[in-house]
């Protein structure tokens, strides 16, 4: 496996990981409070939904021309990555509250068990929940292993890195049946971030008929460069805060 291989499978697979995280969360929480059936039923259209979209974008995207391609998958990575990134960024500030898996699955236990019983055997609430939550997660996911994917010309090795992770994250939450709060999710959403804005920024430019020294090498510099300028601004907002609190009183 070549060094971008590699990159590509991490890439994926922590991405993945922190997704199927907070997908799991929500159908534990709506699962133990209401309904595993309907919530288990609830995941399986929502993966049904992801396999239809992705079997429709896959040889779409893949047909498009290389060069073109890498431009697309470029700019779609690093807006992306730099979402991942600027939260990140906020919440190693201290700016922006760390992501709190058993506070998510408190706040969506509470509105489970607000919302009601349902008449039937499906219960329509823990369905919604669950077929929205996985949907939305996994569409991430799908963005993730079909760019990725696409561009290095190898789906398959970016699906197997997804389904890994996945099936790791599932494996672990079901038999715990219970968050997943020792996931280190706030450090991985950060790394992420990183991966994909250094990405998005080497394609993209490949794309645009740039070429960087010794090629697919120069990646992993990009990364500590995308890193380095990420840790500054973290250095910058922390010394910030205390004029920020001395504004606000």
């Amino acid at each position: 496996m070549s060094g971008t291989e590699a990159s590509l499978a991490v890439s994926v697979f922590l991405a993945s990981a922190v997704e199927a995280v907070e997908a799991l969360t929500i159908v534990l929480a709506v699962g133990s409070t209401r309904s595993w059936a309907s919530a288990l039923a609830g995941v399986l259209a929502g993966m049904t939904a992801l396999a239809v979209l992705i079997a429709a974008l896959g040889p779409a995207l893949t047909s498009l021309p290389i060069g073109v391609l890498r431009v697309v998958v470029g700019g779609l990575l690093l807006t992306f990555g730099l979402q991942w990134l600027r939260k990140a960024i906020l919440r190693a500030a201290g700016l922006k509250p760390l992501h709190d898996e058993l506070a998510i699955f408190a706040a969506e236990a509470r509105a489970a068990g607000a919302a009601g019983v349902a008449p039937g055997e499906l219960d329509g609430y823990s369905f919604a929940i669950s077929f929205k939550g996985v949907l939305l997660e996994g569409l991430e996911v799908a963005f993730i292993v079909l760019t990725f994917g696409a561009n290095q010309d190898d789906v398959g090795l970016a699906a197997v890195a997804a389904a890994l992770a996945v099936a790791l994250v599932v494996v672990v939450g079901f038999v715990a049946r219970a968050p997943l709060t020792r996931v280190p999710e706030n450090a991985m959403k950060f790394a992420v971030g990183v991966l994909l804005s250094a990405f998005g920024l080497f394609w993209g430019a490949e794309g645009a008929g740039a070429s960087w020294p010794e090629g697919e090498a120069a990646l992993p510099f990009l990364g500590l460069f995308v890193l380095a300028a990420a840790w500054l601004m973290v250095r910058d907002l922390r010394r910030g805060l205390p004029d920020l609190a001395a504004a606000a009183s």
